[in-house]
């Protein structure tokens, strides 16, 4: 018979899992909670990694979404440095990788993500390697941080948000930078073609060596076979290196989720209250595959406001209270002087509208899909980004010429405050 004594655990202690425990507080929740992670760090933010923590602008304490004590006044357990190996949810156990079994009367899961491999011959022998590395993790990025000397030759694998945010740190420190990316132009998934061909400018005038349409085929090692020393890529252009960073995307963790029988699809399969299909059972941030109230089907995110909102469902229906998650996405990326924002999902749309200058650094790029304004990515636009959002979320047409007419404020455009957060 399965035990009936409470304990709510969360698994996993990034941004997800740190919200839900402290969401499960406020929320009224006084039982034993738990978070358990695989990092002996505590709960941390994951974006300055590859921003300001990577050029040493910051240390690890400062990344901390909560310092330790916080967790001790709250009454929130830590298992850190620990990985849940299985969930028997039969009996509501949970076996750790070192065998101790836990008893748990609902759960949390917040496991993330993790770096995508690359998936060329000599991909696990890189590995092994010193110099060759992924970028998820504080420990990652102190083994990458390290290399930051003037003169030294880094090769980033993909051009994708993390690998231009590494470029830009990297330039910052007098690094020689070389960007590979496969697809025709860079954030080619993400954004317009127009930003694309702007980022492209900046990290080529930077001094960034970036090129596209180039796959990664094969790596020279060192006689000691402990340093990648070059990278082959189609066409047989070699590039030496002398260390290699790759950011190719993120899988989400759902193999925990899947081996205890909860639905998964391109990550673990939510309603809009952030339940599994099991009752006992929520979860919230990258992992979860969950429906769109914004976008009319079902997404899986990578970003922290999605992180954050999430938790928050996921501890709202834990504690008895559920609520809906109905946030519009957003996103951010920092790169030399450039601070983009983004909010909605571009994908689909029919119309492309600036406003401002892309030469000045300073414009709002609206996407528009049959009249309806569908998302917005602003470049040193921080004020018009915040009314962009509740544009994006009132989810209604706008003039196209009036968006691009900086003579308009935007302000005057978007709806009330009270309207956009009654459509939000």
């Amino acid at each position: 018979m399965a035990h009936t004594e409470e304990h709510i655990y969360v698994i996993g202690a990034g941004h997800a899992g740190g919200e839900t425990a402290f969401a499960l507080r406020q929320q009224g929740y006084a039982g034993p909670l738990t978070v358990i992670g695989e990092e002996a760090h505590v709960p941390y933010q994951r974006p300055p990694l590859s921003k300001a923590y990577l050029k040493g602008d910051c240390e690890a304490p400062s990344l901390y979404l909560r310092q330790p004590a916080a967790y001790e006044k709250a009454n929130i357990g830590l298992l850190l440095s620990r990985r849940v190996e299985r969930i028997d949810r039969a009996s509501k156990k949970l076996v750790l990788d070192d065998g101790r079994e836990l008893n748990y009367s609902k759960l949390a899961l917040a496991t993330g993500g993790r770096a995508r491999r690359i998936t060329i011959n000599d991909a696990a022998r890189a590995e092994r390697t010193s110099n060759f590395h992924y970028l998820r993790t504080i420990d990652d990025v102190n083994a990458i941080r390290s290399r930051f000397q003037s003169g030294q030759r880094l090769v980033v694998v993909g051009g994708g948000y993390i690998g231009l945010e590494v470029a830009a740190s990297a330039i910052a420190s007098d690094v020689h930078v070389t960007v590979l990316e496969a697809l025709p132009r860079v954030l080619a998934r993400v954004t317009a073609p127009q930003m694309s061909e702007f980022y492209e400018q900046v990290h080529r005038n930077a001094g960034v060596d970036l090129r596209t349409n180039i796959e990664v085929t094969g790596l020279d090692f060192n006689a000691a076979g402990d340093a990648v020393t070059a990278v082959h890529c189609s066409g047989g252009v070699v590039i030496p290196a002398d260390f290699v960073v790759v950011g190719i995307g993120l899988l989400p963790n759902t193999e925990i989720a899947q081996a205890a029988g909860l639905d998964v699809d391109n990550g673990i399969v939510v309603d809009e209250h952030a339940a599994t299909s099991d009752p006992d059972i929520a979860a919230a941030g990258d992992c979860t595959n969950h429906p769109s109230v914004f976008c009319g089907r079902r997404i899986r995110l990578e970003s922290v406001p999605n992180a954050v909102e999430q938790a928050r469902v996921a501890a709202a229906y834990l504690a008895g209270k559920p609520r809906v998650y109905d946030s519009v996405p957003w996103f951010w990326s920092d790169q030399y002087d450039l601070k983009l924002q983004m909010t909605g999902l571009s994908q689909g749309y029919d119309q492309f509208v600036l406003r401002g200058s892309m030469q000045n650094k300073s414009f709002a790029a609206f996407y528009l899909k049959e009249g309806r304004l569908i998302a917005c990515d602003a470049v040193n636009r921080a004020q018009e980004f915040m009314v962009a959002k509740r544009m994006v979320a009132a989810c209604q047409p706008f003039d196209p010429v009036a968006l691009a007419d900086e003579s308009v404020p935007l302000k005057t455009l978007a709806p009330p405050v009270q309207a956009a957060a009654a459509a939000n």
